[in-house]
């Protein structure tokens, strides 16, 4: 049975973790904020930017294939980009991505797939492993999140596919939802769609130089801001993630120590009662001797 020093020891130690957690919150919190503004004023632009990319891809050529990085390839090289974060206590965050990723390679019976490992809980989890080789990886950023982040790694992305050494590249990611809803999302980034932005005959426009040169230079900046997105998604999403599961630590850790104060409440009248039937006790055998 523990002693009252373990128990008072046990409750100095849960509350000074329940100030950690709910310090933890405060943080992720205020760090949501300003993740979710930046998510909600991008997915618009990222959404019309689809939409007049759908518009050039039809007027270039009806099957889309006017630029080549939108020419479909047959080759079962595939390359999966895994965005995670870099830190943990941040609930089932890293592990549904990882998870879904896992899914991806399992369903797609390929074995020419490889990594490009976005945060250092999935570098560590596929490096551990070593079943598929990591091409590129991309940790230590997140608290400076920027676009030339999402610049850099989709370059490499672009550059891959052109020069023919993947056929296929997918995003792996959570989308954020709410605070409480992060669900994980796979896209496919590499070849894109001929028609990413909905029927594109349904509007003419005229372009100026023309669709070929207007479509040259809006598709990679069209793989820019999607790989932005998604870090951005990540970002926010992991902070919804994190303040969740610590609101949810620091709840637990009121509750232990709840807990733990009616036991050593217990203890404590428990050493009291003994310590008086002891001093009765005692004192019962002095007035018999002294009668005696």
């Amino acid at each position: 049975m523990p002693t009252l020093r373990d128990i008072r020891r046990r409750i100095r130690s849960v509350q000074s973790t329940q100030k950690i957690t709910r310090a933890m919150k405060l943080v992720a919190a205020a760090k949501l904020r300003r993740a979710q503004d930046r998510i909600l004023a991008a997915r618009p632009y990222a959404s019309k930017m689809g939409e007049l990319l759908g518009h050039l891809a039809a007027a270039t050529r009806e099957d889309g294939a006017g630029h080549p990085l939108l020419v479909r390839r047959e080759g079962p090289r595939r390359q999966i980009v895994v965005i995670t974060a870099d830190r943990g206590l941040a609930g089932a965050f890293n592990a549904n991505v990882i998870r879904r990723a896992l899914e991806l390679i399992r369903a797609s019976h390929q074995p020419d797939v490889t990594l490009v490992a976005v945060g250092r809980k999935g570098r560590d989890f596929y490096r551990r492993r070593r079943q598929w080789p990591i091409r590129r990886e991309m940790v230590g950023f997140w608290e400076r999140l920027a676009y030339d982040h999402a610049r850099e790694l989709a370059d490499f992305l672009m550059q891959q596919y052109l020069q023919g050494e993947v056929d296929e590249v997918y995003l792996v990611y959570n989308e954020f939802r709410s605070v409480a809803v992060q669900r994980p999302v796979c896209e496919r980034l590499l070849p894109l769609p001929a028609a990413a932005g909905g029927d594109g005959a349904a509007v003419h426009y005229l372009y100026e130089p023309g669709p070929e040169a207007i479509l040259a230079d809006l598709l990679p900046r069209h793989v820019r801001t999607q790989v932005y997105r998604a870090l951005m998604e990540s970002l926010a999403g992991e902070y919804g993630a994190r303040m969740t599961a610590m609101e949810a630590a620091t709840k637990n850790a009121s509750e232990m120590i709840e807990v733990l104060t009616i036991q050593y409440n217990k203890a404590r009248q428990e050493r009291i009662t003994k310590e008086l039937l002891d001093i009765v006790g005692g004192a019962e055998a002095l007035r018999q001797g002294a009668e005696a």
